[in-house]
């Protein structure tokens, strides 16, 4: 019998800023690197808002956007038998 690999769907939030585009695993991630006055949005109401690739974050300063991160599937670590 065999057995399908079974695929987690990873997210990646994408952040659109001046211009430039930053990806991140998480939305707590985007604020390792950017304080709420640099994106013009808390943690808080970013995270109520119910974020995803349909509906979209967007104000006066960045957009951000939810996704799928699209990968191969791996045998890497996986004995044969």
């Amino acid at each position: 019998m065999v057995e399908k690999d079974k695929k987690q769907e990873r997210t990646v939030i994408h952040l659109e800023l001046n211009g430039e585009h930053h990806y991140f695993g998480s939305i707590a991630s985007i604020y390792d690197y950017f304080s709420p006055k640099d994106i013009g949005v808390v943690y808080g109401t970013l995270r109520n808002y119910g974020l995803s690739s349909e509906h979209p974050y967007q104000n006066a300063k960045c957009v951000i956007r939810k996704g799928i991160l699209h990968q191969k599937p791996g045998k890497r670590g996986r004995k044969q038998k």
